[in-house]
Protein backbone atom coordinates (compact mmCIF):
# COMPACT_ATOMS: atom_id res chain seq x y z
CA UNK A 1 0.00 0.00 0.00
CA UNK A 2 1.49 3.25 -0.91
CA UNK A 3 2.34 6.08 1.92
CA UNK A 4 -0.20 8.35 2.63
CA UNK A 5 -2.89 5.22 2.84
CA UNK A 6 -5.31 5.92 5.84
CA UNK A 7 -7.28 2.85 6.62
CA UNK A 8 -11.03 4.12 8.98
CA UNK A 9 -11.03 0.24 10.37
CA UNK A 10 -14.72 -0.42 11.25
CA UNK A 11 -16.06 -3.27 13.46
CA UNK A 12 -17.60 -4.09 16.70
CA UNK A 13 -15.24 -5.30 20.07
CA UNK A 14 -13.21 -8.81 19.49
CA UNK A 15 -13.52 -8.18 15.38
CA UNK A 16 -9.73 -8.50 14.81
CA UNK A 17 -9.10 -4.81 14.28
CA UNK A 18 -5.73 -5.44 15.99
CA UNK A 19 -5.13 -8.24 14.45
CA UNK A 20 -5.55 -7.06 11.19
CA UNK A 21 -3.02 -3.62 12.53
CA UNK A 22 -0.51 -6.92 13.43
CA UNK A 23 -0.52 -8.58 10.30
CA UNK A 24 -0.23 -4.75 8.23
CA UNK A 25 2.83 -3.72 10.72
CA UNK A 26 4.72 -7.59 9.70
CA UNK A 27 3.98 -6.45 6.24
CA UNK A 28 5.73 -2.94 6.48
CA UNK A 29 8.61 -4.92 8.61
CA UNK A 30 7.96 -3.49 11.56
CA UNK A 31 9.96 -5.54 14.23
CA UNK A 32 7.78 -4.02 17.59
CA UNK A 33 4.92 -6.08 19.01
CA UNK A 34 1.61 -4.42 17.95
CA UNK A 35 -0.81 -3.78 20.21
CA UNK A 36 -3.99 -1.85 20.84
CA UNK A 37 -3.34 2.04 21.88
CA UNK A 38 -6.82 2.23 23.37
CA UNK A 39 -5.57 3.73 26.54
CA UNK A 40 -2.89 5.56 25.20
CA UNK A 41 -5.00 6.70 21.97
CA UNK A 42 -1.59 6.42 19.68
CA UNK A 43 1.44 4.10 18.93
CA UNK A 44 3.86 4.60 16.55
CA UNK A 45 5.84 2.46 15.10
CA UNK A 46 8.86 2.05 12.12
CA UNK A 47 8.84 -0.21 9.59
CA UNK A 48 9.32 -0.04 5.45
CA UNK A 49 6.97 3.33 6.31
CA UNK A 50 6.12 4.82 9.73
CA UNK A 51 3.15 3.05 10.95
CA UNK A 52 0.73 5.52 13.19
CA UNK A 53 -1.70 2.91 14.99
CA UNK A 54 -4.44 4.70 16.59
CA UNK A 55 -7.71 3.93 18.40
CA UNK A 56 -10.56 6.25 18.21
CA UNK A 57 -13.03 4.68 21.11
CA UNK A 58 -12.86 7.01 23.44
CA UNK A 59 -12.71 10.20 21.29
CA UNK A 60 -16.21 12.07 20.76
CA UNK A 61 -15.64 13.20 17.76
CA UNK A 62 -13.45 14.84 14.66
CA UNK A 63 -13.04 17.91 16.95
CA UNK A 64 -11.03 15.93 19.58
CA UNK A 65 -9.35 13.93 16.79
CA UNK A 66 -8.16 17.09 15.44
CA UNK A 67 -7.19 18.04 19.06
CA UNK A 68 -4.79 15.13 19.26
CA UNK A 69 -3.06 15.83 16.20
CA UNK A 70 -4.93 14.00 12.84
CA UNK A 71 -2.96 15.99 10.73
CA UNK A 72 0.50 14.84 11.55
CA UNK A 73 -1.16 11.25 11.94
CA UNK A 74 -2.44 11.07 9.02
CA UNK A 75 0.57 12.77 7.19
CA UNK A 76 1.71 11.81 3.67
CA UNK A 77 4.84 10.03 4.95
CA UNK A 78 3.01 6.60 6.26
CA UNK A 79 0.62 4.36 6.93
CA UNK A 80 -2.68 5.33 9.65
CA UNK A 81 -4.85 2.90 11.05
CA UNK A 82 -8.05 4.05 12.97
CA UNK A 83 -9.88 1.65 15.10
CA UNK A 84 -13.53 2.50 15.75
CA UNK A 85 -12.75 5.65 13.11
CA UNK A 86 -16.98 6.12 12.78
CA UNK A 87 -16.19 8.35 15.84
CA UNK A 88 -13.98 10.43 13.99
CA UNK A 89 -15.58 9.83 10.51
CA UNK A 90 -15.84 13.62 9.77
CA UNK A 91 -12.41 13.63 10.13
CA UNK A 92 -10.86 11.52 7.80
CA UNK A 93 -10.35 12.45 4.37
CA UNK A 94 -12.71 11.54 1.77
CA UNK A 95 -9.52 9.01 0.05
CA UNK A 96 -9.65 7.45 3.40
CA UNK A 97 -9.59 3.32 2.91
CA UNK A 98 -12.99 1.84 5.06
CA UNK A 99 -12.22 -1.77 5.88
CA UNK A 100 -15.34 -3.09 7.64
CA UNK A 101 -14.61 -6.69 9.67
CA UNK A 102 -17.93 -8.23 9.92
CA UNK A 103 -18.45 -12.03 11.71
CA UNK A 104 -18.51 -14.63 9.17
CA UNK A 105 -20.26 -18.26 9.79
CA UNK A 106 -17.77 -19.86 12.23
CA UNK A 107 -16.33 -18.32 15.64
CA UNK A 108 -12.84 -17.72 13.92
CA UNK A 109 -14.12 -16.23 10.74
CA UNK A 110 -14.68 -12.95 9.41
CA UNK A 111 -15.45 -11.15 6.23
CA UNK A 112 -13.87 -7.95 5.14
CA UNK A 113 -16.10 -5.69 3.26
CA UNK A 114 -13.20 -2.66 1.54
CA UNK A 115 -13.89 0.20 -0.01
CA UNK A 116 -11.82 3.37 -1.36
CA UNK A 117 -9.97 2.88 -4.92
CA UNK A 118 -6.81 2.85 -3.00
CA UNK A 119 -6.70 -0.55 -1.77
CA UNK A 120 -9.80 -1.45 -4.26
CA UNK A 121 -6.97 -0.87 -7.01
CA UNK A 122 -4.53 -3.63 -5.22
CA UNK A 123 -7.37 -6.31 -4.84
CA UNK A 124 -7.44 -9.16 -7.56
Amino acid sequence: MPAGTVIAFRGGLGAGKTTLAKGIARGLGVPDEVTSPTYTLVFEYRGRLPLRHVDAYRLSGGTEFEDIGAAELMAPDGICLIEWSENVADALPPEAVTLEILPGEGPEERILEVSGSVLEDLLP
